[in-house]
């Protein structure tokens, strides 16, 4: 594979992290939000909401990408779905998001989409060593607590970043095109994950079920989030178990 130019937006999130070291061996350009901002095509706004950032912003990105001859791979998510399927949203399943961060990530997706050489990809529940997550918070609880109660109700794909982020990095260089949903193998609902979590760690925690309702989160979560795919080319990530062990390799890994 010949290397590429790539741009990264968001270098210095949790997931842009990890795409920058994936990319090794092609010409990175790493750009943090404090070096691009996307909420305005003349990066002259400060304020940054949610339909700004995740829907105008990807849009300015997508429109820029075009002008150049670029190919764009654009990151969304499981928030795109109602959560009321019972078998994995495939990449044709009808959206219906039912907060307001999932309308700004499907109007991102829509921008990206009018523009042609481009790639959505969706994911899910992602965790990783350089940004808050949820492991990273049952990690942190289960060092000072031996009981927690965790969600029972929401079903998913939990998603390392490491694969994640190599996944990214192969869907730019065959330059595909469309939409593919790429998470993590398996499913489980979060308080199997917390539980696992917990196992890998070593940590004596009790996990009780608790109940989404009981949380009054203001951006709802969808009930069930397991995404499927129809497409022989796209990327196939290692089960979420394998994801969680590289985690906690890679906080090893940076903590030493």
């Amino acid at each position: 594979m010949l290397a590429m130019r790539l741009l990264v937006t968001g270098a210095a999130g949790m997931l842009g992290t990890d795409v920058v070291a994936a990319a090794a061996g092609h010409d990175v350009v790493a750009l943090a939000r404090a070096d691009l901002d996307i909420t305005d095509n003349d990066a002259e706004l400060n304020e940054a909401t949610a339909t700004w950032i995740n829907g105008d912003g990807a849009g300015h990105v997508a429109g820029a990408a075009a002008e150049v001859g670029a190919h764009i791979v654009h990151v969304s998510t499981d928030y795109v779905f109602d959560g009321a399927a019972t078998e994995p949203y495939r990449e044709d399943a009808p959206t219906g998001p039912i907060g307001a961060y999932g309308r700004s990530k499907l109007a991102g997706e829509l921008a990206v989409a009018a523009l042609p050489d481009h790639a959505i990809v969706r994911t899910a529940w992602v965790f990783g060593p350089h940004g808050k997550n949820f492991v990273d918070t049952m990690l942190r609880l289960g060092a000072e607590r031996d009981e927690v109660t965790v969600v029972d109700d929401q079903l998913g794909c939990p998603t390392y970043t490491g694969h994640l982020a190599a996944a990214l990095v192969q869907v730019a260089e065959q330059r595909l095109r469309g939409v593919l949903h790429v998470a993590g193998g398996g499913q489980c609902t979060w308080w199997e994950l917390a539980v696992a979590t917990f196992e890998a760690a070593g940590y004596n925690v009790k996990v009780n079920r608790g109940k989404s309702a009981d949380l009054g989160r203001p951006a709802p979560r969808p009930a069930y989030s397991v995404l499927g795919s129809t497409r022989s080319d796209a990327p196939c990530l290692p089960s979420w178990q394998e994801g969680l062990h590289a985690h906690l390799i890679a906080r090893e890994v940076l903590a030493s």
